[in-house]
């Protein structure tokens, strides 16, 4: 038999049933093992949580024969996302591979690419256009000018948009999503 217990934020802490704390956060601390396989799933497993706790409906599909590892529900369609990691820094830069076999991702496959650099815990939300026919992108999270990619960190915005939305060169005038709690690098409304 199941118990409604759970332990809260503070291991210490244990709660049952109707005394459960509202609203708190749901983190998941993704393990893998040396294989490419599985750090590539703790990775999905770590965009899942994350696109979750910012209130996105995240889908994951049936099988390992699309090229998308999961769908955002943004409520009028859905978005394909490929959730890539990059754990190593050369140089200051962590490298997305973007082609499996020498096949890079085009827009007819998937929406965007979802970037995760492990050792910062952050993320790049990159739209296709942006990355279409690139084997490889490199990002510098550590100097943030002068990197084309920059303007996509945290960019969780762009997941709850329409493509006519995201403004020009995906720079938005106004916030896109004043509702989301975190900010893209460009946001207007970023402190």
């Amino acid at each position: 038999m199941f118990s409604e217990e759970f332990i809260g934020p503070n291991s210490r802490e244990v709660h049952s049933g109707s005394e459960q704390p509202a609203n708190v956060p749901i983190e998941i601390q993704a393990v893998a093992d040396p294989s490419n396989k599985r750090r590539g799933e703790a990775a999905e497993a770590e965009f899942i949580a994350r696109s979750a706790a910012l209130g996105f409906t995240p889908l994951t599909p049936w099988g390992e024969c699309n090229r998308y590892d999961v769908a955002i529900d943004h409520g009028t369609g859905f978005w394909r996302i490929q959730v890539k990691l990059s754990s190593y820094s050369c140089q200051s830069r962590y490298h997305l591979l973007l082609a499996i076999r020498g096949v890079t991702y085009i827009p007819a496959e998937i929406d965007f690419v979802a970037g995760y650099i492990a050792p910062l815990n952050l993320w790049y939300i990159i739209p296709i256009e942006v990355v279409a026919s690139l084997t490889v992108a490199s990002l510098f999270p550590h100097t943030r000018r002068g990197s084309k990619y920059e303007k996509y960190r945290e960019a969780w915005c762009l997941l709850d948009c329409t493509r006519q939305a995201r403004g020009w060169k995906d720079i938005p005038a106004v916030c896109r999503c004043q509702q989301l709690a975190v900010r893209c690098a460009v946001c207007p409304l970023r402190g």
